[in-house]
């Protein structure tokens, strides 16, 4: 996709994201904007500018075992892990380090971990990493499927995130709406987008995009 528009971060002026105009389908919205997570997930530079971001506001207040990493967020997670490691985050478990595992899924899009990673999630601290946020059903969907495996979740990170807040919690993101203010996102059975006749563009999940021929 060519035609995007560069974000920096306010706070954070080496942490850029892209966003892409359009009509785009997600797993649990139609949304106006596609946003180009690609160079923050899988290049280290820009990965570790926001890990470093992210992990200014988890230094001092949030207790860390595992960093579940989700929709391709492993190397910003394991960027995260160091940068709260030498931060000196409390950590219980036995090795008093921090560890990133990324999820299996099922076909209903549950989350799975195996019997051998338990001892990493079950009563641990566990710090939820989302790309995005949107309409909040996918951090919801997860923190059901932690707290079945007996995890604790003490944090809950996003790149953007329209939310504030879910089941309690803050959720701390490096982008909001306030970075793109005309960033909408509509049930399917109410899309402004569809009722408007704008044909859609690609299909889209935190792992990248589908483009549909025309």
């Amino acid at each position: 996709m060519k035609n995007y528009v560069k974000i920096q971060s306010a706070r954070y002026p080496d942490v850029i994201l892209r966003a892409v105009p359009g009509h785009f389908i997600t797993p649990h919205a139609h949304v106006n904007y596609y946003l180009d997570f690609t160079p923050l997930k899988f290049r280290s530079s820009e990965a570790h500018a926001a890990a470093k971001a992210l992990s200014s506001v988890h230094y001092f207040s949030t207790p860390v075992d595992t960093i579940i990493a989700l929709e391709g967020t492993e190397i910003i997670a394991g960027h995260l892990a160091d940068e709260l490691t030498q931060a000196g985050v409390l950590c219980k478990n036995a090795h008093k380090s921090i560890y990133v595992i990324p999820p299996e899924y099922s076909s209903e899009g549950q989350l799975i971990f195996r019997d051998s990673l338990l001892p990493w999630i079950k009563e641990k601290n566990v710090l939820l990493l989302f790309s995005a946020i949107t309409t909040g059903s996918n951090a919801a969907q997860a923190i059901e499927s932690l707290r079945y495996y007996g995890a604790s979740i003490t944090g809950i990170s996003a790149l953007f995130s329209l939310a504030t807040s879910i089941a309690g919690m803050t959720i701390y993101s490096i982008f909001s709406q306030q970075d793109l203010p005309d960033y909408k996102a509509f049930s399917a059975d109410k899309c402004g987008l569809c009722e408007s006749r704008k044909p859609v563009d690609a299909i889209c999940n935190g792992f990248g995009y589908t483009m549909l021929k025309a």
